[in-house]
């Protein structure tokens, strides 16, 4: 076969395609945990949608479910407080006013 015409076949690769992440017989609801679990990444925070692989429909009623369940206490909150420290500079702002006195 000639290199010109080479160009134009397409290869047949095989993929494997993935399983839905949701099943038609999974009920999403904020009491069925194993499932709410699956979507929520170790600091307590709600997965993408991309990341999940779920449809729109799919993650908007995720969300609605990890919320109500954080409601209801079931799940935590995620913590994003951080502790904040004093920094030089205004340790130094503070140590100027105070000379300047």
């Amino acid at each position: 076969m000639d290199k010109s015409k080479r160009l134009f076949l397409k290869s047949k690769r095989s993929f494997r395609r993935r399983l839905p992440p949701i099943q038609s017989g999974d009920r999403i609801d904020y009491r069925n945990m194993s499932l709410i679990s699956r979507f929520i990444s170790e600091q307590g925070k709600i997965l993408s949608r991309r990341v999940n692989r779920l449809t729109l429909k799919q993650q908007r009623l995720i969300t609605i479910a990890i919320k109500q369940a954080r409601i209801l206490s079931s799940l935590p909150f995620p913590n994003n407080e951080k502790q904040f420290e004093r920094s030089e500079s205004t340790t130094r702002t503070t140590a100027l006013r105070t000379r300047n006195k």
